[in-house]
């Protein structure tokens, strides 16, 4: 049994704890350095003069005007090499963090709609992906995002676009602005995409309007493996005796629930973790939250919910068991998360 600390003793504990990260945008941590580099490199004018001031003009009152910036800053991003730099540096970062699985984020159709080809796009992340594996340790797999403000047939032409890159992607989520765009509105394609294989999650942002139905349409009418955010399900007690039972997790992000919501949900996501559910903590994006990774993350919501270390391995060890990785790969994990644990006792 692990000793229960208060939360200024969890740095150097969060440090080395081995980590697994389900909610990343890949194009949530293009940092404004990264932004200048690459808008040098492909002759594009940004209206900043410096990567500090477009670091202040990150200022957000909610999940639309965040998607204003995020969605302007992609515009750098043009070549395969675009992409493989932007993955290898939150590859090289979380690796740091010890990270020691990922499953990332892309919005393809945010880089088709500007006229970059899909293979592109998945080719340069697959690049960094393939190479983190053998140069840096750190395991990851990409997951397909679609836009739900656009279109059920682009979505569908996206889905299709994939298929001939299968074995490079594990599976699908939804994502962007939620408003007016419910889970019914993509039945189909997640029909589809199960067919083809792909594992299905599925953005139910913090405080939308309609959050819960919403969430209650993704466990039973789309069938999803997991929920990314989700909290807003403490709303239905039977709801979450139906995570608990059916071990569904939820993919939480306490820094950016802070930037885009009135606070970071601490009381809603511990109460959920001690309460049963598979509660996770990850960074989401990261370069426009103040550059908070998962680290970060995890030592937020410790001091905000009086975190001891049993409860921060709990999160970890929740994040391993609704990982998409094989029962080898998990088990390794999971065996070296208890060893971690056990050194800290």
């Amino acid at each position: 049994m692990l000793a229960v600390t208060t939360p200024t003793d969890h740095a150097a504990f969060v440090a080395g704890l081995p980590k697994c990260e389900l909610h990343l945008h890949v194009e949530g941590t293009l940092e404004p350095e990264m932004t200048f580099a690459l808008a040098a490199r492909n002759g594009i004018v940004l209206p900043q003069a410096t990567p500090e001031e477009r670091r202040a003009s990150y200022v957000f009152d909610s999940l639309t005007s965040f998607l204003v910036s995020y969605y302007d800053s992609m515009r750098v991003l043009i070549t395969e090499q675009d992409f493989h730099d932007l993955a290898a540096a939150y590859l090289a970062r979380a690796a740091a963090q010890n990270v020691r699985h990922a499953e990332i984020f892309f919005d393809p159709q945010a880089h088709t709609s500007r006229g970059v080809p899909f293979a592109t796009v998945v080719t340069g992340l697959r690049r960094a992906v393939v190479a983190a594996r053998t140069e840096l340790g750190i395991h990851a797999e990409l997951i397909l995002c679609f836009l739900r403000d656009h279109s059920t047939a682009s979505a569908m032409e996206t889905l299709e676009a994939s298929l001939p890159f299968r074995d490079s992607i594990i599976g699908v989520g939804l994502d962007s602005d939620e408003r007016d765009n419910p889970p019914e509105k993509f039945v189909a394609v997640f029909a589809r995409a199960r067919a083809e294989g792909y594992r299905l999650t599925m953005h139910c942002d913090v405080d939308q309007v309609g959050s819960i139905d919403n969430i209650r349409t993704a466990l039973h009418d789309i069938g999803v493996d997991r929920l990314d955010h989700g909290t807003n399900v403490v709303e239905d007690p039977e709801l979450v005796a139906e995570l608990r039972t059916r071990g569904i997790g939820l993919t939480c992000c306490p820094v950016s629930n802070g930037y885009v919501v009135d606070g970071m949900k601490a009381a809603e996501i511990s109460g959920l973790l001690r309460g049963g559910v598979k509660v996770t903590v990850s960074s989401d994006d990261p370069a426009y939250m103040g550059g908070d990774y998962v680290s970060e993350n995890l030592l937020a919501l410790a001091a905000g919910a009086e975190l001891s270390r049993a409860e921060l391995v709990l999160l970890q060890r929740n994040a391993f068991e609704i990982a998409w990785l094989d029962d080898d790969a998990r088990a390794v994990l999971l065996d070296e998360l208890a060893a971690y644990a056990r050194s800290g006792e």
